[in-house]
């Protein structure tokens, strides 16, 4: 089984914004307990009383909000840094997949259903890859508990079932999961993986994208789980 655990970043509804991100990250089930390990020691460089409790999200990190409000604030970039550089140390098949919609490229579309079927799709045909070479695996996603949960959970049942623009989806074992980021350092991870495609896409800061451009589903040398929908695309 092949865990695609999602989360997003920026705002639908705020006109200030230019792009709505969903991303995150795929790990075979086993891996998953490596990637937890790894975060778990960043976390564990501060003196937190809990250390399951403290939570990675870019956005709080960055601007030190919360418990991060008293951590420096090169320690907070480095935070972030190296544990989106984790991912490199988990051994086996791992991808990243993300959706980068500026929302006017799309309007009056909705940009989460958009940027939803754009990554299901694409998480999908990594499978179906799989598939072909003799590594039939399905697949589940999992994303962290919002407003959204029953309306994603409705449009990946139609994407099974009638079908989406790109086809139907035919590797999923499941509707998708949602489960509270507290308790996931996975969805975390997913956090901070939108986080940097956001600010490297709305705020032109590519600090931690850097980290991550090469680490999208790929091959043959074409990236495959990134999708960039800009303004003036066909």
């Amino acid at each position: 089984m092949h865990l695609l655990y999602l989360d997003d970043a920026g705002s639908v509804g705020n006109p200030q914004e230019r792009f709505f991100i969903l991303a995150g990250v795929s790990l075979f089930e086993r891996q998953t307990y490596h990637l937890e390990c790894k975060l778990d020691e960043i976390a564990g460089r501060f003196q937190f009383p809990e250390l399951k409790q403290l939570e990675f999200h870019g956005n709080q990190m960055l601007a030190g909000r919360g418990f991060w409000r008293s951590v420096e604030k090169q320690e907070r970039r480095r935070a972030i840094a190296d544990a989106l550089s984790s991912l490199k140390q988990v051994w086996g098949p791992r991808s990243l997949f993300g959706a980068a919609v500026e929302k006017t490229s799309i309007s009056p579309e909705d940009p989460i259903e958009f940027a939803f079927e754009e990554v299901s799709s694409r998480f999908d045909r990594f499978l179906m890859r799989l598939h072909r070479a003799g590594k039939t695996e399905r697949g589940v996603i999992v994303l962290d508990k919002s407003t959204m949960e029953t309306r994603l959970q409705a449009l990946a049942t139609e994407f099974r079932f009638r079908g989406h623009r790109a086809g139907r989806l035919h590797n999923l074992a499941d509707v998708p999961f949602f489960v509270d980021s507290k308790a996931s350092r996975l969805v975390q991870y997913a956090d901070l993986v939108a986080y940097a495609l956001w600010r490297h896409f709305e705020k032109g800061d590519s600090e931690f994208f850097e980290i991550i451009k090469n680490d999208f589903d790929q091959e043959g040398g074409v990236t495959h789980g990134l999708l960039v929908k800009t303004a003036g695309q066909p």
